[in-house]
């Protein structure tokens, strides 16, 4: 390359045709988020084992079960401005290595409180690793294709909470239910030599810290298959902030509405998620349907789920990508009230619900891939992990409102119905986001400009 050049990181990624190494970076992401998948889902497959060998009740048990999601909160909202501050590659090694290693140390708690701890400590780790691989993979990715590849990345977890069921079915009638634990922690610590080796570093980062030029030329090369020769000079041009605290520019003006409006659509629809998720079966069961034909119809919404995630991030790609998600949620809440109105016992229950799986989960993972770009560099993965940390409150609170809903009397019908509400508002606060984002970018041209 020309000597003496200055290079803006972002455009030089987003020109260049994408690289064998940032294919290699997607897969690696891929996995990690995979292994994540199957750790947050691991104790709902060993949990009637662990009852049954300890002699416990369910209620007792409920400790364990929530710990894990305590955890994720705590993770998420610790892991962004570490990030931030420390670097992308060692905080996710770190965090992969820690949902890992505690994984495997479950395995021989023999009591609910220790096992709670255990868990509570894995789900800091869990909670870390996904905003910390969206926000590095998001860095790296060309803006035509970035929605696409990061929304692709988040299906291994769909594929790493289906693979554990697979696993557990295997491994629980001749090993035991340890034997998941195990094998569940393990794959995440296989990973960690090929992170070390492989992951790099956010060369966008390297450039606002300050870094040299030959570092960030090294990393920068190695990732887009290109040659510098020491000249030159990296910048990631980053519009002006009142603050360089990563939590700071969160609430900073021209950022504060924004992120409100992300973490309320994040909670919207993880509320309708869980809610559905993990309440649709009962639902089912209540209304008539056996207990495998409400399990393979709740799996339809899993896949059209993952199927729903590709298609809206490349539809995000194409289009401006706040509406496509929007009109995702909307087609949620219609997919709901759809459900709520043909009944439990529909022929055309198992289409709706696959549609609602498309619609919902490919909104949410859209959402994912949405955010990072709303946040400069210096408080991006701060932004992110703290959207997934407030919106792990939804799940949290998906869960129990469904309870509450079904101890109070309601039915099939009436809950349903009621999504349609957290669903359309999500729909709305989204592209709340997306107006006060254009309203800032023309703010700063006109800064510029002038």
């Amino acid at each position: 390359m020309k000597s003496g050049k200055t290079i803006d990181i972002k455009a030089f990624i987003d020109e260049r045709p994408i690289s064998a190494y940032q294919w290699l970076l997607v897969a690696l992401c891929f996995l990690i988020v995979m292994a994540d998948g199957m750790d947050v889902a691991i104790m709902g497959f060993v949990a009637p084992s662990i009852i049954a060998d300890w002699h416990i009740s369910r209620p007792a048990f409920g400790l364990v079960m929530s710990a894990a999601p305590i955890g994720l909160v705590i993770g998420a909202l610790a892991a962004g401005p570490a990030s931030d501050r420390i670097g992308r590659k060692w905080v996710l090694i770190t965090s992969v290595f820690l949902f890992g290693v505690f994984t495997i140390a479950t395995a021989f708690t023999n009591s609910p409180a220790s096992m709670a701890a255990l868990r509570l400590l894995t789900g800091i780790g869990l909670g870390a690793a996904m905003p910390n691989t969206t926000t590095l993979l998001s860095e790296y990715a060309p803006q035509r294709k970035r929605a696409l590849l990061i929304t692709v990345m988040f299906t291994g977890f769909n594929l790493g909470s289906a693979l554990i069921g697979f696993v557990a079915g295997w491994l629980i009638p001749a090993h035991g239910w340890r034997s998941v634990l195990i094998f569940g922690g393990a794959l995440p610590l296989v990973l960690i030599p090929l992170q070390i080796w492989l992951l790099p570093e956010s060369a966008r980062l390297l450039a606002v810290r300050g870094a040299t030029p030959a570092r960030i030329g090294k990393v920068l090369g190695r990732v887009c298959g290109a040659r510098f020769d020491g000249t030159h000079t990296f910048v990631s041009n980053e519009p002006p902030l009142p603050t360089k605290k990563p939590i700071g520019v969160l609430f900073s003006q021209g950022y504060g509405l924004m992120t409100a409006a992300l973490w309320v659509t994040y909670f919207m629809g993880l509320l309708v998620i869980y809610l559905l998720t993990g309440w649709l079966p009962t639902l089912m069961k209540d209304a008539g349907l056996t207990v495998t034909a409400a399990a393979n119809v709740t799996a339809m919404f899993q896949i059209g789920g993952t199927i729903g995630a590709i298609i809206v991030g490349w539809v995000m790609d194409k289009q401006r990508p706040a509406p496509v998600i929007s009109a995702a949620y909307l087609g949620g809440a219609v997919c709901v009230l759809g459900l709520a109105w043909i009944g439990a016992l529909s022929s055309s229950l198992a289409v709706l619900v696959f549609a609602a799986g498309f619609c919902m989960s490919g909104a949410q993972t859209g959402l994912n891939a949405f955010a990072p770009g709303r946040y400069p560099t210096v408080a991006r993965a701060t932004g992110v992990s703290w959207m997934l940390g407030m919106g792990r409150f939804g799940s949290i609170f998906g869960s129990a409102f469904g309870g509450a809903l079904l101890g109070l009397g309601w039915e099939f019908g009436a809950i349903l119905a009621m999504l349609a509400v957290p669903a359309t508002l999500a729909a709305v606060a989204i592209l709340v986001a997306q107006r006060k984002q254009g309203d800032d970018e023309a703010q700063a041209r006109a800064r510029i400009a002038g």
